[in-house]
């Protein structure tokens, strides 16, 4: 049965996998792992698959990020993560643009090496506990003071899951500094073509040769098949049932775990 089923499995070099919801979910005490992740991790690198982390995350750096997957027992290195906060700095750089930023303190040190005086762009990221009033409306004010405003989001995700529940992502802040200064937010990371390509080429191989899976049906997988790769959806994170009826989604397949794709996927090799 299984063979039959696993059409989508073929001809694969490389994975890319989501992290929050996938290999973890974050926490206050720093979450936990979910079951068989860390070993199916392993297991992809045991295959010569190639592999990228590709995550939404902007709570903290790479390197404390990956210090804490480390803990859990993830072998996961800075060099494998494509992430939006380095990918926003490049582009900071290339045009010359000087942020206010409104991201999470730990965050901030990605930002050490770009120039912050007289901003003339607003960098929002998943800024937790700073979302406050306060924050907003200066970032607010920033945007709309320009003649010209621009607005670079890490992300554009709705919410995201924690061990104690459903939490607000960066996205439903984006949308409301889109509304009030009337601004399209340039979105940096999942679902932006431009993140995934930048994965594909650090892997070095074509869309077609890989997969993507996540949690997000939106971001992960929508996003990931507009690049023309297959992109799973596991039932663990963010998922709900409802995902399952998207109008404009449909996941390559559904899993119900990381373990589980990686069981197919290696049994095709």
């Amino acid at each position: 049965v299984r063979a039959a089923m696993a059409g989508w499995a073929r001809a694969v070099r490389g994975l890319l996998l989501d992290v929050s919801g996938v290999l973890y979910d974050s926490g206050a005490d720093g979450g936990v792992p979910i079951a068989g992740s860390a070993e199916a991790v392993r297991r992809i690198k045991a295959s010569g698959l190639k592999l990228r982390f590709c995550t939404n995350e902007t709570q903290a750096t790479r390197e404390n990020f990956v210090k804490k997957l480390r803990g859990m027992g993830f072998d996961i290195s800075v060099s494998e993560v494509t992430a939006p906060a380095p990918a926003a700095c490049h582009i900071l750089r290339e045009r010359g643009l000087r942020p206010h930023l409104l991201v999470h303190d730990d965050l901030v040190p990605e930002f050490a090496e770009v120039d912050k005086t007289n901003p003339n762009c607003v960098v929002l990221g998943d800024a937790a506990e700073n979302f406050t009033y306060a924050n907003l409306n200066e970032a607010f004010r920033v945007l709309i003071g320009m003649e010209k405003p621009v607005l670079i989001s890490l992300g554009r995700g709705r919410y995201y899951k924690e061990t104690d529940g459903l939490k607000l992502d960066v996205g439903a802040y984006m949308k409301a500094l889109e509304y009030a200064c009337d601004v399209q937010a340039e979105v940096v990371g999942k679902p932006s073509k431009r993140f995934f390509e930048s994965a594909l080429a650090e892997m070095g191989i074509p869309p077609e040769q890989a997969i993507m899976i996540g949690d997000d049906i939106v971001n992960d997988v929508g996003g990931a098949q507009r690049c023309g790769m297959r992109a799973l959806q596991v039932r663990t994170g963010k998922y709900r049932p409802s995902d399952e009826n998207h109008p404009d989604v449909k996941p390559d397949a559904y899993v119900n775990n990381l373990a589980e794709a990686v069981d197919i996927i290696l049994q095709q090799l």
